[in-house]
């Protein structure tokens, strides 16, 4: 089916104006040069997406700013847009597909095609295709499935084979062809179907549902890269416990991911603690779409199910964020995560009880140490603190919020009166071994750790205050020392 179509944010022409001249070589090549995917999906919700602006010498991104596909092999591809790219990239060129730089944006061309997984195979096996309509039924879903011919000129045309256009104003998820096939095709598309879920608020067809179940095993052959990938969208999305609800739900998260579905703990009407799964949906949801936040809310709770005790007062999750903390590098790093997202989420999650250690009000050594164990993660500690608090008593939520304001309020005052930024002792390792006649060994180390301690407690105190307090403390230090240290067998 194919359906005028107004573009009435302007979105299609907008990217037809980007890409003109390749359209035109094209067309005198007597090729068809087609755009599909997200692009013409957004255009027809009326979501006018931002164009990347053009601009010179600006790096390759990974991920492609439009998607075309063509009836042209990917060598005549190659030799049709020679002429007009600022850069060109071959590495897809044996799976069908050429990317290049053009008027400042990314461009992926493929040929018609249809990728599909052997039963065992981590990577997907290029079929080349020969239609159109048969590279739109090798697509994930029926919003997906829809293309405009450029090369046809204005005004434009929705090529509509599957009901795209119809799905998007149901807000429903359908696969082209029966679902199984397309999830044996490629299973990450059943993490798509969650990601979509997520990021355009649509449900997902029962029939897709049913075989996202059955088929969840699949996504075992899938690389953790891949995954990870997908993960991240939703976890980025508006709305991300609409993605990882049809996860767990659906088995998927058991296969990658299965701390999220352990968290379902089973409710205990005497004790009566939270849902932690419910719990922890909200959390996400309340945090601003950064990644390394929305991990770190995902992950804040992990650690209770290893962690659950029982006694005559309630239920308690002692240590769950130490815990919580190793879980989520293990798993992390199972999904191939880098070392800095590593270490940023498990930070947050260790630190995500540390605010409430501190019931008695904000002195200045109870600041200087929160600050200092957050250290550049101040801000999504704090975001994640007030998320964390999903209560429904709403004298509670402001008592949590009125101490997050105390405690704002006092790094302010202390900023103002100190170098907060770089809380470091009032003595150097250099001054220290001179003062001590220590030379470079782990003894330093004892004598920095006193200063910093005393740093924090205290605030600064100069020079040679700092100087009689560890003369003092060393004394102690070294006879202490002395009554621990076994007797010389000689002696005696």
């Amino acid at each position: 089916m194919a359906v005028k179509f107004q573009d009435p944010t302007g979105r299609l022409e907008e990217i037809y104006s980007r890409v003109e001249e390749i359209v035109a070589a094209f067309s005198t090549a007597g090729r068809h040069l087609y755009l599909v995917g997200g692009s013409v999906r957004d255009a027809v919700l009326g979501r006018h997406g931002a164009t990347p602006p053009a601009s010179e010498g600006q790096a390759q991104t990974q991920q492609a700013d439009f998607d075309f596909t063509t009836d042209a092999l990917p060598d005549q591809v190659e030799r049709i847009i020679a002429p007009y790219t600022e850069a060109m990239w071959l590495v897809g060129k044996r799976f069908g597909t050429i990317s290049a730089r053009v008027a400042g944006v990314t461009l992926e061309i493929t040929t018609h095609r249809g990728d599909t997984y052997r039963e065992e195979s981590r990577k997907p096996e290029v079929v080349m295709g020969t239609s159109l309509a048969e590279d739109l039924l090798r697509r994930d879903f029926r919003i997906n499935a829809m293309a405009v011919d450029f090369t046809a000129g204005r005004p434009f045309t929705v090529i509509d084979p599957f009901s795209g256009m119809a799905d998007l104003a149901e807000r429903m998820i359908r696969t082209p062809g029966a679902p199984e096939v397309s999830f044996s095709d490629d299973p990450l598309r059943m993490m798509r179907a969650a990601r979509f879920a997520a990021q355009l608020g649509f449900k997902i067809d029962s029939e897709v549902l049913e075989a996202m179940t059955a088929m969840a095993s699949r996504l075992d052959i899938v690389s953790r890269e891949r995954i990870r990938d997908e993960l991240d969208k939703i976890m980025t999305s508006p709305k991300p416990s609409r993605g990882l609800r049809v996860l767990v739900d659906t088995g998927l998260a058991a296969h990658f991911l299965p701390e999220l579905p352990a968290l379902a703990l089973e409710q205990d009407p005497i004790h009566r603690h939270k849902d932690v799964l419910e719990h922890t949906y909200v959390v996400i949801d309340k945090t601003s779409p950064n990644l390394e936040l929305r991990l770190a809310a995902l992950f804040h709770d992990v650690g209770k199910p290893a962690t659950r005790r029982y006694d005559p007062t309630g239920v308690s999750f002692h240590n769950h964020d130490v815990v919580g903390a190793k879980m989520t590098k293990k798993r992390m790093r199972e999904l191939r995560y880098s070392a800095a997202a590593v270490n940023t989420v498990a930070r947050l999650v260790y630190l995500h009880l540390r605010f409430h250690t501190y019931q008695a009000g904000w002195t200045d050594k109870a600041v200087r140490r929160y600050v200092v164990e957050a250290g550049p993660l101040l801000d999504p500690l704090n975001e994640l603190t007030l998320a964390d608090c999903t209560t429904r008593n709403q004298k509670k939520v402001l008592v949590l919020e009125d101490r997050m304001t105390e405690l704002k309020e006092r790094i302010v005052e202390l900023r103002e009166r100190e170098e907060f930024e770089a809380i470091r002792p009032d003595l150097d390792g250099t001054e220290v071994m001179e003062i001590l006649g220590l030379s470079p060994s782990p003894e330093v180390g004892v004598a920095m750790k006193f200063l910093l301690q005393l740093r924090l407690d205290e605030g600064p105190i100069g020079h040679d205050e700092a100087k009689h307090r560890l003369l003092e403390f060393w004394a102690e230090h070294k006879a202490a020392s002395s009554a621990e240290a076994p007797a010389d067998p000689a002696e005696s």
